[in-house]
């Protein structure tokens, strides 16, 4: 799918991996062939893709991983790392399925990976050694922001960076909708408001600073961000955000059961 060839792009692109250390997979063969790269190769089947690969990167949607881990066990050995995307799954759950030595990493990355952007938090069961730690951090920093988390916080990195893209281009949608409704041309008004949230986002990172004290630097009292962030605080804003996140972690432990 569109993140296991994020994940493939940003690994070839940063050089951390040649195509020729890679087999692909997918049942999709049309989208086998978008993702290989000159060297790479194609396994046949799931079961020779895991009977090949020291570590097995699982890009699958977590109605589909039953069939996804009960595909690869045959050929499957002790020392794979299996590196799981789907949200709400447990390593625990895929443990259940694989046998009791299974190394699992459990990933939840987001969209802008494909763009080289991603944010992705990892964590890891008892079974991974320091280096299964290293080299899933390595694949996943390859492409954006990487960090280890304890497994049970990942239903709220879910809510947050895994559907946090969506957020924020609700976000700009509302923006737009608004300056068009004062009178605004909609393609000015969107490309305006993209490149405030890139800005945005893009000064967030790079200046180290709280979110807070950018924040603060841009509002002058009485001026016109105190007025708009003024209304954000009357309507409650924050805690139409807290409801929404919150609704996000608790899909995200529905998935898994």
């Amino acid at each position: 799918g569109n993140m296991g060839t994020a994940i493939l792009r940003g690994l070839y692109e940063s050089g951390t991996i040649a195509p020729a250390q890679t087999f692909v997979h997918d049942v999709d063969s049309a989208r086998t062939e978008t993702m290989q790269k000159p060297g790479a190769k194609v396994a046949p089947s799931p079961e020779l893709l895991a009977r090949e690969s020291d570590r097995l990167v699982l890009a699958t949607k977590p109605q589909d991983m039953d069939g996804a881990l009960d595909s690869i066990k045959p050929g499957l050995s002790e020392n794979t790392l299996v590196i799981s995307i789907a949200a709400g799954i447990s390593s625990a759950y895929i443990v259940e399925r694989l046998g009791a030595q299974t190394r699992v990493a459990r990933v939840m990355p987001n969209t802008p990976a494909i763009v080289g952007a991603g944010a992705s938090a990892l964590a890891f069961n008892e079974n991974c050694s320091d280096d299964d730690v290293r080299t899933a951090t390595l694949i996943f920093a390859s492409f954006g922001t990487a960090v280890t988390v304890a497994e049970e916080s990942m239903d709220v990195v879910t809510a947050l960076s895994g559907s946090g893209p969506a957020y924020f281009f609700y976000l700009v949608e509302c923006l737009v909708d608004a300056a068009t409704h004062l009178g605004l041309e909609e393609e000015d008004a969107k490309a305006l408001a993209g490149q405030t949230l890139y800005g945005a986002g893009k000064l967030l990172v790079e200046s180290g600073e709280s979110a807070g004290a950018l924040r603060e630097r841009v509002t002058s009292k009485g001026g016109t961000t105190a007025a708009a962030l003024d209304q954000f605080e009357k309507q409650d804003l924050g805690a139409v955000i807290r409801a929404g996140v919150e609704a996000a972690a608790a899909r995200s432990q529905e998935l898994g059961k």
